[in-house]
């Protein structure tokens, strides 16, 4: 029943942030072929516009959208009519989930890893020295980051290639700068939940009875300190796979991302909502996976809805 509750409320969401965004681009001041209007005749530029519904009033087009999203149709682009947003998401989200995905991995082993680490010697050195990489993290911005990681492996030191895309050696540099942010986030959220959970009386009582500390620390310690990490993994990992535009851009890598960035300068509404919709859709679904997963992190936890 719990599932079932879920899944519906996953559809009207992203009905309801399918209609905002198609009002909010409606509400948008301009006219997508409007640099167009001084060189192609008025019958052509009516003939566009009827082509993308855009003759019919808001209402109508409102319908007509939502039928062709119900048929996960997401229409074509305006920019490039002989392409649909459904092959543009298609081409680019395999290489900006590749990156994400693995950034995703680098943040979670050597986030968790600094942050118990840093836990378990608490004010000593091993935690100052977590700390201090986990605020450079922080700090240091993706794009800034990116150029030195640039600089240093791919130009100076000739390890990696500058940028482009096509072997998995492409995608190291982006993907490290990529986890960068994340992995201090994770490492200071961990710290913090590890101290709290270890400085629990039934820590302390198991640790009386004389459980080995290795024991004492994954099975008790790690194990509860890790559900409230887990809780925001799930929008930092779409974030990730969704398309980091300044990344992908730097490293000219042919992700999501760039395509969604285009097509707001271009006035590329179906790109635009499609992407929308896309990135949300990933977001919501992952949100979902995440509360199933509690389930299994911790048996104690029951997935029930509030009247259950």
């Amino acid at each position: 029943m719990y599932i079932l509750k879920r899944l519906i409320t996953m559809l009207v969401t992203i009905w309801v942030i399918a209609s905002l965004t198609f009002f909010i681009m409606k509400i948008i001041p301009g006219d997508p072929f409007a640099s167009d209007a001084d060189v192609l005749p008025e019958e052509v530029l009516q003939n566009i516009r009827a082509k993308y519904n855009l003759d019919e009033p808001i209402p109508v087009q409102y319908v007509l959208y939502m039928k062709d999203l119900a048929t996960f149709d997401l229409g074509i682009s305006i920019e490039s009519e002989s392409r649909t947003v459904n092959g543009i998401i298609w081409d680019g989200a395999p290489a900006s989930a590749l990156l994400g995905t693995q950034a995703m991995v680098i943040a979670l082993i050597f986030g968790l890893l600094l942050g118990i680490v840093a836990a378990l010697n608490h004010n000593k050195m091993l935690d100052y020295f977590s700390m201090f990489i986990a605020i450079v993290g922080i700090s240091v911005p993706s794009f800034i980051l990116a150029p030195l990681l640039i600089n240093y492996f791919a130009v100076d030191w000739q390890m990696l290639p500058v940028a482009s895309w096509g072997t998995w050696q492409h995608s190291i540099l982006p993907s490290v700068a990529l986890a960068a942010t994340p992995l201090a986030v994770i490492a200071r959220f961990m710290r913090s939940s590890m101290l709290e959970v270890m400085n629990q009386n039934y820590i302390k009582t198991a640790d009386a009875k004389g459980l080995p500390t290795t024991k004492l620390v994954i099975r008790h310690g790690i194990r509860n300190a890790i559900l409230p990490v887990v809780s925001f993994i799930g929008p930092l990992f779409v974030a990730l796979i969704t398309g980091t535009f300044v990344i992908e851009k730097i490293f000219a890598i042919p992700g999501i991302g760039r395509y969604f960035v285009d097509s707001i300068f271009n006035r590329d509404y179906p790109v635009i909502m499609g992407t929308t919709i896309f990135f949300s859709s990933i977001l919501v679904l992952t949100l979902f996976l995440i509360d199933i997963s509690y389930r299994f992190i911790d048996p104690r936890i029951k997935l029930t809805s509030g009247g259950d």
